[in-house]
Order: structure tokens, then sequence, then C-alpha cells
């Protein structure tokens, strides 16, 4: 049967899913791989691993299909170093890496805040790629030295599969190195940081051919074989490729992801940055447009943590119970979701987590229900950002791990005062670099094609009155928390 592939290298592990031109997932695979904390906050992988789980998992999904394009989708702002063989350097430093605060705080100062948001539509944050670039020169100098070509995490992947190196402007917002309104590197920003511009790979749109396939001698067997030609497409980075898996391909429905990051996502009418730049203004992965989100670094993560630390043993069916017994609030509990510093709103890479309120009457119960609601109302503080931008919407279409969770989504949906809508596709990034992949094959015309053709909607959770009354009147105690703690945190 004729299939697009999409390829997702996400943090854990790839995931890969063959489409049917209707939408159907024909197949799926999944290949996971290490994650390397060498010191506290730092986060690193290496690209080979990436590799090889890939090239297994888009064997698996391709065997005995017709594939005609394939898609990728990846985690974010990743730096791989490449010397001039193409070659890693050393291990890539990952989106949720926390130790470029100083080399950020350099690139406001040489640059100055307000131009760099008007050219990159962003602040300097750790997770991006740029501030690792100026730490690498600083504290590994050798290493730099070396450097002939950088990408991002799928970049690279596609650079195996394909010998093409190239990057699609959609994820090469998220180095702090584009002008994002002109969708071309920035040499303003290039020239005040002293970055090469050789060092940058050609920008494509999202659905455009990047390269085919090229097996090695030693794929020249099976589906590596019968993959020999096959287009593969830029691609995008994770968030915009799980919007358009979900059906934002222009301004209307939000997209929510309850991934171990949360992200709130809007297609834009048209560029515009917000002020701050406490929301991501980036390329979308359909061509000539533009999307804003704010993302919280600890989502589903934040509950991951819980059961992994605190409830060893546990379901999470079984915590989701637990946290439905008790009245929405938990009895003055508050969970701070800054489990690893944040981005959206308070760009920290110090913000920590904690749970205000605490008494003998709570329990296991009463702390998941705070898990549940803190991420909630971080996912809140994102949408007001979205809203003081002229984003108007009445419903979102919410997708990752945490969107399985009923529970979840009925605090979800009163606390942003939105109907929560799923997707017949539960496949996230991978779906929407699989429709990208059948742009680029022809197997549909355009990215909107892709998206009427393929995407449909299989539930919807409205907000329930009572609630998103209750949770108008606790947010603001949610607020209230971050600068409380934050500048006890500074006291000597």
């Amino acid at each position: 049967m004729t299939a697009a592939v999409g390829l997702d290298v996400g943090t854990t592990g790839v995931k890969a899913i063959a489409v049917a031109p209707d939408g159907g997932v024909l197949a799926r695979a999944e290949r996971s791989y290490p994650l390397s904390t060498p010191r506290p906050g730092w986060s690193e992988q290496d690209p080979e691993d990436w590799w090889r789980a890939a090239e297994a998992a888009l064997a698996e999904v391709a065997a005995g299909r017709e594939v005609v394009g394939i898609g990728l989708s990846g985690q974010m702002h990743g730096l791989v170093a490449l010397d001039a063989d193409d070659r890693v350097i050393r291990p890539a430093i990952l989106w949720n890496d926390q130790r470029t605060a100083d080399e950020c705080a350099e690139i406001e100062q040489a640059i100055g805040l307000e131009r760099l948001i008007e050219l990159t539509g962003n602040r300097a944050l750790p997770g991006f790629t740029a501030p690792k670039l100026l730490w690498l020169r600083r504290h590994e100098p050798a290493a730099y030295a070396r450097i002939a070509r950088i990408c991002l995490p799928k970049d690279y992947v596609r650079l195996r599969l394909t010998r093409a190196w190239a990057m699609d402007v959609a994820d090469a917002s998220g180095t702090l190195l584009l002008d994002v309104a002109g969708r071309r590197w920035s040499r303003d920003v290039i020239d005040a940081l002293g970055i090469p511009a050789a060092w940058l790979p050609p920008l494509l749109e999202s659905p455009a051919p990047a390269g085919v396939v090229v097996p090695c001698d030693d794929q020249l067997q099976g589906s590596f074989a019968a993959l020999r030609g096959v287009p593969v497409a830029a691609g995008a980075g994770d968030c915009a490729a799980a919007a358009l898996g979900v059906g934002i391909d222009r301004p209307g429905p939000l997209s929510i992801v309850l991934g171990t990051s949360g992200v709130v996502f809007a297609a834009l009418p048209a560029y515009r940055p917000e002020p701050e730049a406490r929301v991501h203004v980036f390329c979308h992965a359909v061509p000539g447009a533009w999307h804003a989100m704010g993302v919280m670094l600890s989502a589903a993560g934040s509950l991951q943590w819980f059961r992994d630390r605190l409830a060893p043993g546990a379901s999470f069916d079984e915590l989701l119970d637990e946290a439905a017994r008790w009245d929405p609030g938990a009895d003055r509990l508050v969970f701070l979701p800054y489990l690893a510093g944040e981005r959206t709103p308070h760009a920290d890479p110090d913000a920590r987590g904690a749970f205000v309120g605490l008494s003998l009457h709570h329990d296991r119960g009463a702390l998941v229900r705070a898990v549940l609601e803190g991420v909630a109302f971080g996912l809140r503080d994102s949408l007001d950002l979205l809203r003081s931008l002229g984003v108007e919407a009445d419903v979102a279409r919410v997708s990752g791990g945490g969107a399985r969770g009923g529970e979840w989504l009925r605090i979800v949906a009163a606390v942003l005062g939105v109907a929560l809508e799923t997707t017949a596709s539960e496949e996230g990034s991978a779906y929407g670099a699989a429709l990208l992949g059948g742009v680029a094959g022809g197997v549909f015309d355009d990215v909107h094609d892709a998206v009427t053709r393929c995407v449909r909607v299989s539930g919807r959770v409205e907000p329930e009155p009572g609630l998103v009354e209750r949770y108008a009147a606790l947010h603001g105690r949610f607020r209230s928390l971050y600068p409380a703690l934050h500048q006890t945190e500074e006291e000597p």
C-alpha cells in the first residue's frame, strides 16, 4: 500500500509511522535511547543513538510498503556540531539543557533585547542553539575550533539518510539565529555573535524536498534498498509538526500539547512578536506562515516525576482516579510545575517547583490533583499571553501522553475556558511529519490539502461552567506564588 512515513526524533526515543493517503495509520515503530546528564542542569545525547534508532524504526514501518515520501520532526534547539567530514565532534547539547545563562545575557547585551526580539521573535533562552555555540567557544575551545557545520537533531538524521545538509525555517526559528520575519538567517545576529555564516545550513520550507534516500552499502538489502530515491521533506520542529498533525494549518483552533513539556500553540495571520518575548514567535511548518506558542518545560513531565519519585509502581490511571476524589483546589494545595526551570511566562532557568499549602489532611490523591491543576494553570499563563497578541479561540486540539487522561482534560478545559478536541490519530509530531512527507512525495497537493484529507476530530471535552468559575478564582493564587517564592530564593 502507498504510504507516507513520518519520523520523530524525540528526547526519549524515535517514533516512526506509515500513513495512508486517507490519513489512516498503517504501521508504527519506536526505538528508545538514553539521556545523559553529566552535571546538574546539563542534558546531552549521542547523535549516533538517534541514527541507529531511526534506521531501525524506519526499516520496520517501511517493510512491504510503497513509501512515496518521508518527513521528519524532532526535538528543537539541540546543537549538533560537525567537523569537515560530517563527524560528530561532541555529544549534542539538548533543548532542556540549562548551562548557558551567562551566554544568554551576553547575547542580549551584544544585540540589545529590543532589537533581538524584533529580529528573532524571541529573547535569548538557555534552551536555544546560539547560546550553546557561545558556551562551546568559551568552555571547549578545542571542540569549537573543529566545527565546520552545525545542525539540529532531526537534520542530523536526515543528513545520514540522504547526505543532504539542510534545515527548515520552522526548526531554524529556535536557533536564535534566524530573521523570523524574513525567513532567512539573520546577518545582524550572526555578525554580532561572531558565528561563521558558513556553519549554517541552507534553509527550506517544511514540505519542500531536502534530498532523497541514499542507502549506504550495508543498507542495500531489504527495506532500505526499496527506499532508494524516496524524497525526504525538510520537516519541522516537534511543536510545529504536532500542531500540523492535529490540523492547525491556519488561524483558528489552538494546539495544546500535554507531553513532557507543555505547549499552547496558535497559527498567526502575520509575523507579530510579543513585546517582551514571553511567548515564542516562529515560522510555521506551513510555507509563508508564522505561529506563536507558550512553552512550559514540565507538563506531563511533572506527573511522570511524581509517579517515578513518589509513587513508584502506581499506574497513571490509578493516580488520576485518586486525584478525581478531591474537589477543585484540593483544599488550598497548589503545585508550581517549575521542575526544570521555566520558559513561559517567566523565562527563568532557576525557577523551581513547589507544593504550597500542605496539611495533615492531604493524601497522595491531593498531591496528584495539585500537579494536574498546576500544569493547567501554567498552560493558562501561555494562553493569556497569546490572547494579548490578538489570538481568539474557543476550541483547542489536544495531543500528547497527558491527553489520554480524562480527568486531566476536564481540568485543562475548565482552567483555559476552551473546549478540547481529540483527533483520530494520537501520533503527535510523527503524524505531522508524515503529512509533510506526503506533500514532498506528491501524495498531497500542499499542507492544507493534507490536513483536509487526513485530520479528523474524534472527541470533545467541554469546559464545565462550575469548574470554570472555581478555577478562575484559584488561578490568581497560583500566579502570586512564583514572585513570592522567587523573592525568597534570592534572599541570602
